[in-house]
């Protein structure tokens, strides 16, 4: 009934038969456009079963109630941007039955959904959607019945957003292939969405944005319109020539319509000089007169308006045709966008409130096929995973949903009460009573002061850590200490971890999946009943222990309170070892009977815990201190407050030494307690410090080392920039050496017979060495930035080679090293080459 009210449309059911002692009942319901799924539950059995599993879901809605799961599933679905998908994600969040496998599958649609509000190019905004037009127009379409012009605009808006989720979701995997995984399962849901293009075109080409029907839709509506214009533009004349040819003695005249009839208004009780049927007349207000000259134009308008809108029906009816071929994928697509709006929602959820995606894992002695599987989104390290390993629930810094809304509400309030008072004072204007400014002025103070202490009264967070072997935990304390918040904190986790949300806690947060959730939290009398307070909460607990099983959760308030301390403490003794023996995965109780703080000595599956009380201040501090377990204050807060000491003596006395004792020791497991909480918490900040201090050094080395290679090689390249300058012009004046002849005096006639022979062969000998000086010295510098290379080899007689002159290959016939020049052999002709000009 439910999803049938939902989505107005038929449900597929599924039925399940099994022997003749059960009843077939739907197990799953899947609606034929959307595909929202919500299992129920599987065969309900006959006789005293069907009432067990009425107990079992009238707790199980109980146990929610007192958790206030209403007041969450109500922020959540504030979230959604469709009221469609308003309804629906109430519907599922109030669902009990899911299976380990589909809280895997909803966490990651949470988590898909996460990452493209990241990414933030695939906006699931649906603002701009509405459903319940879209609805009506296929409802209109199914009976044969023209839309409006507002419903074929709907319909438009959401097959255009469809199309443009598409397009940008192909733009991002486009720019990297990783985003289809990351957005999966949304990108399977996204991409199988059909979108008629032709039918968006179709309706924006004859529907305005607000919902109007353009002329150009049709012919015949364009002439229609034209005629209208045509005769109220006619009309407009008569009635303006007539009002000003009236008898200026007349009242005033004003032309005014009446149900789409042109006529003329006197405010006065005179009559006026038009001829013309009167509509209305009232003594000292006046008349309506419709004149008989505009009667045939008001008829004839009367017949163009009515052409106009049988023109704008049969365009509407038109795109009706064109939807109803569409039925079946638009009715697909509206179930697609309601899923998404749900999942958006938990999305936008988790990130408004600094959500964490907690790895959900199965309580031991569970069967699943995926047991304790990581989600796709947990990338913890081994180290971090079998630490969290030790322990069956893991909540670093959690905090109670609906306390830290309330503290957001309350300061975004507050800060715009300040906004507010600041904008008042601006309107005033200056120049007022100084009183009032500075009545104005201590206002606003005192607004911000508040804000401040708003800020600084940030809800306290709790850490759990519950190790695999626990399986009850009993929590100490004193009254408005915290301990029921803690127990809904738990609870809420659990469900939301179970619904898909995200919980608010930090990193690394590990919850139970839990089948069901009990808590008997609150008062529980009822006078219709008769009633008790205490015989309320021993019959919701006894239904609680009739339906839990080895994978629930039992949350227990005050166990044992409202009858005699001694007959309560032994009773709830004796429920807590029952719900250890009856197998719940985990059962948390609180109490403040201090002999149930005995069980964990005599049971190691027992763990205390206690809220944590400044004696100073005399006020909780909303802190768990675990492995503790909690004492009485109540002496000494009666101390402290100066109550008579005679009486806080016999209170002592009365109380008992033994007592005393035991909150001894209990305060010295405190302060044991509390100063090894400090020290691992200034053992934490100090790693810290140093992982961070030992990043710092690593960068800095990197950065040494990058400094010194980039010096290195910008040494290295100055010193070949400097050799190849030198190389060149060490090159440019061995070219001019050899291209200038070697100057000399020339010798007289008597000279040059006698020394001729002797000069000649000194300026042979001179000439020569120069050039030898001058190759090695190009030898020796032709490459700094390199080691010396060995001398030059010569080839020999019958080698063969290459000359670079000729560009062809030779043979060696001689070798003279002192010249520096090789004969050799091109074809048929011989001659002689540089040592320089030929290559091996």
């Amino acid at each position: 009934m439910l999803c049938a009210a939902l989505f107005g449309h038929p449900l597929t059911w599924t039925w399940t038969w099994t022997n003749s002692s059960t009843l077939p009942v739907p197990v799953k319901f899947q609606h034929r456009a959307a595909s929202v799924h919500l299992s129920l539950s599987a065969n309900i059995p006959v006789g005293s079963d069907i009432r067990d599993n009425r107990t079992q879901h009238s707790v199980h809605l109980d146990s929610l109630r007192a958790l206030e799961w209403d007041k969450l599933c109500d922020s959540v679905a504030s979230f959604t941007r469709t009221s469609l998908g308003r309804q629906a994600i109430k519907a599922q969040l109030w669902s009990s039955n899911w299976t380990y496998e589909e809280s895997l599958r909803l966490l990651d649609e949470t988590n898909a959904a996460v990452e493209m509000h990241k990414h933030g190019g695939c906006s699931l905004d649906l603002s701009g959607v509405n459903l319940h037009l879209v609805k009506s127009a296929i409802e209109h379409a199914q009976r044969s019945l023209p839309m409006d012009g507002n419903e074929a605009i709907a319909i438009a808006a959401l097959l255009q957003f469809a199309d443009m989720l598409q397009f940008n979701l192909k733009t991002a995997i486009k720019e990297d292939a990783d985003w289809s995984a990351r957005f999966m399962p949304l990108t399977k849901v996204i991409m199988g969405m059909l979108v008629n293009q032709s039918l968006i075109k179709l309706i924006l080409n004859a529907v305005d944005e607000d919902g109007s029907v353009k002329d150009s839709a049709s012919y015949a509506l364009r002439e229609s319109r034209d005629q209208v214009r045509k005769l109220e533009k006619k009309l407009h004349q008569l009635m303006d020539s007539l009002v000003r040819n009236a008898k200026s003695g007349t009242s005033f005249l004003e032309v005014e319509i009446v149900d789409g009839r042109w006529c003329i208004k006197s405010e006065g009780d005179q009559l006026m000089d038009v001829k013309g049927l009167l509509l209305s007349s009232d003594t000292g207000t006046g008349f309506i007169l419709e004149p008989l000259s505009a009667v045939p134009l008001n008829d004839e308008l009367q017949q163009a308006r009515a052409s106009v809108a049988k023109a704008e029906e049969d365009v509407l009816f038109m795109l009706t045709e064109k939807v109803k071929m569409d039925f079946e994928d638009i009715n697909k697509l509206i179930g697609c966008i309601i899923e998404l709006d749900v999942v958006n929602a938990r999305a936008s959820y988790g990130l408004s409130f600094g959500g964490t995606c907690p790895n959900l894992i199965l309580p031991e002695g569970c069967n699943s096929s995926i047991a304790n599987v990581c989600l796709s989104g947990d990338q913890t390290s081994e180290a971090s995973h079998s630490k969290k390993n030790e322990w069956v629930l893991y909540l670093q810094n959690a905090h109670h949903p609906l306390l830290l809304q309330q503290y957001r509400e309350n300061l975004e309030n507050a800060k715009r009460d300040v906004q507010n008072a600041f904008t008042e004072m601006g309107r005033k204007l200056p120049g007022g009573n100084m009183s009032w400014k500075e009545k104005e002025v201590v206002d606003i103070s005192l607004l911000k002061m508040k804000v401040e202490q708003l800020e600084k009264a940030r809800p306290v967070s709790v850490d759990f850590s519950i190790s695999r072997r626990i399986q009850v935990l009993v929590i100490t304390g004193p009254n408005t200490g915290g301990k029921t918040v803690c127990l809904k904190t738990i609870g809420l986790a659990a469900m939301m971890a179970k619904s898909g949300l995200h919980v608010l806690a930090s990193e690394s947060a590990q919850i139970p999946w839990f089948d069901s959730i009990f808590a008997d939290i609150g008062d529980e009398q009822s006078l219709t009943q008769s009633l008790s307070t205490f015989s309320g909460h021993l019959r919701k607990i006894s239904d609680i222990q009739s339906v839990s099983t080895s994978r629930s959760l039992v949350l227990l308030d005050e166990v044992g309170a409202g009858t005699n301390p001694l007959e309560g403490a032994a009773l709830g003794m004796s429920l807590l070892e029952s719900f250890a023996k009856s197998g719940a995965a985990l059962t948390v109780a609180t109490t403040h009977h201090g002999e149930l703080k005995t069980l964990k000595y005599s049971n190691e599956v027992f763990e205390n815990a206690c809220m944590e009380f400044d004696e100073v201040n005399l006020k909780p501090t909303y802190k768990i201190l675990w492995g503790v377990p909690g004492r009485s204050n109540a002496i000494n807060i009666a101390e402290r407050l100066g109550l008579p000491s005679s009486v806080v003596d016999d209170a002592r006395e009365l109380y008992g030494a033994g007592s005393a004792k035991i909150d001894e020791v209990i305060t010295n497991m405190e302060c044991i307690k509390k100063k090894y909480g400090d020290l691992l918490q200034e053992a934490q900040n100090n790693l810290t410090e140093s992982n961070s201090l030992h990043e710092k050094l690593l960068l800095a080395r990197r950065n040494i080392i990058e400094h010194g290679k980039r010096q290195r090689l910008r040494k290295v390249q100055e010193v070949i920039k400097a050799a190849t300058r030198a190389r060149s012009n060490i090159h440019q004046k061995v070219r001019e050496l050899r291209a200038s002849p070697i100057e000399y005096s020339p010798p007289s006639a008597t000279d040059s017979r006698q020394r001729g022979g002797i000069n000649s062969n000194n300026r042979t000998t001179a000439g020569k060495k120069n050039l030898m000086a001058l190759h090695a010295h190009i030898s020796s510098t032709s490459d700094i930035s390199q080691p010396r290379s060995e001398e030059p080899k010569f080839p020999t007689v019958g080698d063969t080679v290459y000359v670079s002159s000729f560009g062809k290959k030779a043979t060696v016939l001689g070798v003279e090293p002192s010249k520096d020049e090789v004969i050799v052999q091109v074809g048929s002709i011989k001659l002689k080459v540089k040592f320089t000009d030929i290559m091996r």
